[in-house]
């Protein structure tokens, strides 16, 4: 199936789930975030997430600042 990572399509398995796609991708790192169909998706929710056709992930690194 198809999906979009940053605005770039990519093809998964269907029944995949955010955490797996992201160990895939390597990017399973601390500071990792994302955000699924434009709603940021807790970290505790990745392997419970499963994705559908058409899914939007935007994977970002979180940068602390004060």
């Amino acid at each position: 199936m198809q999906i979009f990572i940053n605005d770039e399509a990519h093809q998964c398995e269907a029944g995949t789930d955010v955490a797996a796609l992201l160990a895939a991708l390597a990017q399973d790192k601390p500071g990792v975030a994302l955000a699924l169909n434009q709603q940021i998706l807790p970290r505790a929710r990745w392997a419970e997430q499963t994705l559908r056709e058409g899914d939007a992930l935007l994977i970002f690194q979180v940068i602390a600042g004060g």
